[in-house]
């Protein structure tokens, strides 16, 4: 049987992942982050397991604090943040991540913003979406709206989650 380079790259990467999720945000509760909620719904109902979930202020420090303790932990092979990935004085998200990545995954972000582009036209280009890797774990930070999460996790994350995961290992 023949096997296409993608289904041979991804035959060694694990089953399932354990997955820390953050949504940054002023606003959002437990209650009212329909976004981490998502995030979360569609890891496990794909096998995965949410190590852990944490709603974070739109402050620099609180995120890096957080995102530091989280990448110091045995228990996740990933963190995904959603939420403060935009333009306006408060999105700091994409700052702290950068910061901490060791690696980045140009063509997370440079493949979200076209699919982006296809659903809302120009506005794509305010979307700081990235990816990568830190203290080996798969680091990917997301907007934080509902359309842009159901994007990136269905289209990007859920399909190459595992596959990144596995690449890391190695």
């Amino acid at each position: 049987m023949l096997f296409s380079t993608d289904q041979l790259h991804k035959q060694d990467a694990p089953k399932s992942v354990s997955v820390h999720v953050i949504t940054v945000s002023d606003t959002r509760s437990a209650e009212t982050d329909t976004s981490g909620r998502f995030i979360r719904n569609l890891l496990e109902n794909n096998g995965h397991k949410v190590a852990s979930y944490y709603i974070v202020r739109d402050d620099p420090e609180q995120i890096a604090q957080l995102l530091g303790d989280l990448l110091g932990r045995a228990d996740g092979d990933a963190v995904i943040l959603n939420g403060g990935t935009g333009i306006s004085r408060r999105d700091r998200t994409y700052e702290v991540v950068s910061q901490v990545l060791e690696k980045i995954i140009d063509g997370f972000g440079e493949i979200f913003r076209f699919l982006s582009f296809q659903e809302v036209g120009s506005a794509a280009i305010m979307s700081r979406a990235v990816a990568g890797v830190s203290r080996d774990k798969v680091v990917i930070s997301v907007p934080g709206s509902e359309n842009a999460v159901r994007l990136a996790m269905n289209r990007l994350i859920i399909p190459e989650l595992t596959h990144m995961v596995g690449t890391i290992r190695k």
